[in-house]
């Protein structure tokens, strides 16, 4: 079994990398997972795990091995384990995992589909939030419109507390996902101060996507025009919007309600 006693060993550098770059992650198809239960979550929904790097202080080798019965196991000290992970809470054993695809043709829908659409989501919390929102109604799909940052920002991947292995997840730019929702006759709902009506008034049964954009700005045009129909949730307070999470979990159990379930 391999051991890694130095940050200055080339193999963690490319790590410390995948932490901090985009770029790296995209040019390596590869991205890091920490703590025992993401990862195990993560093989779980389907994620392939080339390399499992574990502190033999906190968590044993045969621990480790009970992860994965490919991945290749390294040990590694205490600073090694310190520069590579990026929780304040340490469990010990960090996985390298293969990125997935997130084209739209990619995913596998269901006769009668539930999607979330969050148009350019900037805060990785409020995307983890989504995610988790999503993996509790346990949705078809999440799709992020024009995504401001890759999906496997250490950042998401930390707040989605493992919801980003759970769900069916797709990217694109807004015009694509308008052109895929039209093509499989998925109605989609757009929640929008203009034009719109009270989003418990409409009928959520059929192929639906709820679409949500960024409280700063909301959806763009091209969303509020293309819409089955444009939706509001009212507001009884002073300000006019809300978290986009809240917005959208209040949304989708609403549909999920309508659905029986």
């Amino acid at each position: 079994m391999k051991q890694i006693t130095s940050v200055q060993n080339p193999y963690i550098k490319s790590l410390v990398q995948l932490q901090e770059k985009a770029k790296a992650r995209k040019q390596s198809g590869t991205f890091l997972i920490e703590g025992k239960r993401e990862i195990e979550i993560a093989v779980k929904g389907g994620y392939v795990l080339d390399q499992i790097l574990f502190l033999p202080e906190i968590i044993s080798e045969t621990e480790a091995l009970q992860l994965s019965a490919t991945a290749e196991l390294i040990s590694i000290n205490k600073e090694v384990y310190q520069k590579l992970a990026y929780r304040d809470t340490t469990e010990g054993v960090l996985a390298v995992a293969k990125t997935k695809s997130t084209q739209l043709n990619d995913l596998k829908l269901s006769k009668n589909p539930l999607i979330l659409i969050a148009e350019a989501p900037e805060k990785p919390g409020n995307i983890g939030a989504l995610l988790r929102t999503a993996d509790a109604a346990n949705l078809d799909a999440v799709i992020i419109a024009n995504p401001k940052s890759d999906l496997y920002n250490p950042n998401i991947v930390r707040s989605s507390v493992g919801c980003l292995f759970t769900n069916q997840i797709a990217t694109g730019t807004t015009a694509e996902i308008i052109a895929f929702l039209k093509d499989k006759k998925i109605n989609f709902y757009c929640a929008t101060l203009q034009n719109s009506n009270s989003y418990h008034l409409e009928d959520y049964t059929t192929p639906t996507a709820l679409v949500v954009g960024t409280e700063a700005t909301g959806l763009t045009e091209d969303w509020r025009n293309a819409a089955t129909q444009n939706i509001i949730i009212p507001m009884q307070g002073e300000i006019d919007s809300m978290n986009v999470s809240v917005a959208a979990a209040i949304l989708i159990f609403e549909a999920k309600r309508q659905r029986g379930f």
